[in-house]
Parts: structure tokens; sequence; C-alpha cells
């Protein structure tokens, strides 16, 4: 499906990230993984990818930096010869009550979840256009859609991205390239790993599945909206959350 296309994927490493790459790589795609710090995770990830097949390559960078992802552009281009499909997946948190915030943990999510991808998007876009063709998927999260006590910051990001993917698809869609989002619910990752006990409870009652979604399931949205099959679609927010009640 996928044979002769490069995607790059941010937060690639691991939890949803990794699953995307793998799963793109098993329809023939090749990657260009991108990692903040964890070092040894990104080359174990970039194992796997190999071992399916697939040509990949892992690249380190900050993706709230605009001058580094425009080199990270440069780089993933000439190693690959372009890039076809672009999944904003960095993420972090730094959550905390409104009041106790720290003006460094807001700016700190803004810039990597939001920021980030704004960065991505401003300098893939030129080589999207001139082929006059692309996929850019944004992974943003339900808590942009109905907030969550505790996490302004990310809420904020994560809504953010909901606007910035709505504009982008009104921006490019005339030279043929796509831009959608998935809002994944509770997904088991190492950021839900740390809830308590009684919070996972009550969110799978919360669920109609009754269980956390896993990495794979948000991989096979991703994957499909990269697709042919999702050619005329633009400027939409998916939900994978297991119905979760809002």
């Amino acid at each position: 499906m996928f044979t002769g296309k490069t995607a790059l994927v941010t937060g690639g490493s691991r939890g949803i990230g990794r699953a995307i790459c793998l799963a793109l790589a098993k329809r023939g795609a090749s990657i260009a993984l991108v990692y903040a710090g964890n070092e040894q995770k990104a080359a174990e990830t970039q194992a796997e990818l190999t071992l399916l097949g697939a040509t990949a390559k892992a690249y380190r960078c900050d993706v709230a930096d605009f001058a580094a992802t425009g080199e990270l552009v440069k780089a993933v281009t000439a190693d690959f010869g372009g890039i076809d499909l672009l999944i904003n997946n960095a993420g972090i948190t730094r959550d905390g009550l409104v009041m106790r915030m720290s003006e460094q943990d807001f700016d700190d999510v803004i810039a990597v979840n939001l920021k980030g991808a704004f960065n991505l998007i401003r300098h893939t876009s030129a080589g999207f256009l001139r082929k006059k063709a692309g996929r850019i998927i944004n992974v943003t999260s339900v808590a942009g859609l109905m907030g969550n006590a505790g996490q302004a910051n990310y809420a904020a990001a994560k809504a953010g991205l909901v606007g910035l993917t709505k504009t982008i698809a009104r921006e490019l869609g005339s030279r043929g390239i796509t831009c959608n989002a998935v809002a994944p619910g509770f997904i088991r990752t190492d950021m839900t790993a740390g809830l308590d006990a009684r919070i996972l409870d009550t969110v799978q009652q919360n669920v109609p599945l009754h269980r956390l979604g896993e990495p794979e399931d948000v991989a096979g949205v991703v994957t499909f909206l990269c697709s042919p099959d999702a050619a005329y679609i633009t400027g939409q927010v998916i939900q994978v959350d297991g119905g979760l009640r809002m």
C-alpha cells in the first residue's frame, strides 16, 4: 500500500508512535523515526522496523525548535528522497491544577505538543506542494475536545491541534494534500501506566467497550487516513476512545 512512500513520525520510539511506525512499515513504507531523547528505545524500534524489511532511520530532534525541525526535514529528504506522510505524534505532559501550574510547564507543553506540529508542517509543506500530494496526521486527544482537570496546558495544546488541522486542510486541500487528526482516549501507554487503579476503573466504566485502548487501535486509524482509501477525507477529527462518555 505504501511502497515507495516515506513517513516521518515524531515521537516514534514508544507507545502510539511506535505502533504507527510498525503499522506503516508492514504496509511497505520507509520510516523516518523522530525521538526526543531515549536513544535506546529509538534504536530498538528501528531494529524492529528493519526486521520487517523496512528502510528505517532514527533522528533525534526537539520538535519545539523551529530551526532544528527545518534541519531534520532537510536530512530526511536527503536520506529518503522526500517525505510523503507526516505524522505529528510527539507529546509531553506536565500535569497540575491551573492555580499551581508554572509558566514553564504551560509553555513547555504548548511548545512540544502544538508548536512542534506547526514546525513540522511548516517545513514539509513546500515538498508536499511541489508534488501536489501528501498526508498530514496530527495526533490530538479527547482532552482537547472535552478538557481535563489538571491538564490545562495539555488540553489547550491538543485543542489547538484541532484548529491547526482544520486550517491546514483548507490551506493545502486544493493541491491534493489532506490533513486530519486522530483523538485517542485512554490508551495503554507509558503515559497512562502511572494512573491510579481507581482512576482506570472509573475510566473503563465510562467506556462502552470496557477496556483501555491499545496503541495499535490508534495506528490502524492513522494508517487508514494515510491510505488512498482516505483520499476524500480532510479536516476531520476521528476519536479513537472506545465510545468514551464525555
